[in-house]
């Protein structure tokens, strides 16, 4: 009786599948779970829609007439677009250096070294002076403005420009000598610095570019492009009447914004 119930027990077990190992017991519970831990992490990341990076400014463009416009280089050579303190550098240097020279007998010349190094110093110093804007305001060099030209606004220049549209754009377009900023005088009576019903002088506009170009009726224009911070546009619409007055006669003036703190006056002349 004991030797059959040990046999049906031996067969018993033998039906029954070998016991996992506890490293594989434990592949199975991680593979079991796996699926639904995945599910539970993927699903957000599914549904969630990409987020798309911030798209960037577009690049300023010309406008209204202009646009699509090539621009001329200005490559016309003139004495007024050289700096007197470049030129001071290079002669001034140029002396002393020969004045030393020769002074040493490195170089010929040595009867001259005397006069070389006496206007060579203060040609170099008048020089450093103006690049290094050492000097007090009323001889500081004053930088020319930017000018972009249009391809049709310079074939218009010489026929259309009236003379004081001309002289505006030569003024600006080279160095000068003696003034705190470029239009200083026009800026002065236009926006009565100091005065009543004025501005305070520090919240001057400054004049940072021009544009010559043509509107959209044919008519040439000189752009003055002005920053001012402390300003508005209807600061400069209210004096329209002065600029006509002022860069007249035969112009017409329009009034614009050009961007931040950015004040554009069209000077459109008459002329046909």
């Amino acid at each position: 009786m004991s030797l059959q119930c040990a046999a049906h027990a031996v067969r018993a077990l033998a039906v029954l599948p070998a016991p996992a190992s506890p490293r594989r017991r434990a592949t199975c519970v991680f593979l079991s779970l796996l699926p639904r831990r995945l599910g539970r992490a993927v699903a957000p990341i599914r549904s969630a829609e990409p987020s798309s990076p911030p798209s960037a400014a577009p690049a300023a463009q010309p406008t209204g007439a202009s646009a699509g416009k090539a621009a001329v280089p200005d490559d016309e050579f003139s004495l007024a677009k050289v700096s007197f303190g470049v030129i001071g550098l290079g002669v001034g240097i140029s002396l002393l250096s020969y004045g030393f020279g020769s002074y040493f007998n490195l170089l010929p010349g040595s009867e001259w070294s005397a006069l070389l190094l006496t206007y060579g110093f203060p040609l170099t110093i008048i020089g450093m002076a103006l690049k290094a804007r050492t000097l007090p305001t009323y001889y500081a060099e004053l930088k020319p403005v930017p000018c972009i030209t249009y391809a049709d606004a310079l074939a218009l220049r010489e026929k259309c420009a009236t003379p004081i549209l001309k002289q505006v754009r030569s003024d600006v377009t080279r160095f000068r000598y003696g003034d705190e900023q470029h239009l200083d005088e026009a800026l002065q009576r236009i926006f009565q610095y100091g005065l009543g019903g004025g501005i305070p002088r520090r919240n001057a506009p400054i004049l940072q570019k021009i544009r010559e170009e043509v509107t959209e009726d044919g008519k040439y224009s000189l752009v003055l492009v002005f920053e001012a911070k402390a300003l508005e546009l209807s600061d400069f619409e209210k004096r329209q009447a002065k600029f006509t007055s002022f860069f007249g006669p035969g112009i017409k003036v329009e009034i614009g914004n050009g961007g931040d703190d950015l004040y554009e006056v069209r000077l459109i002349s008459e002329t046909t």
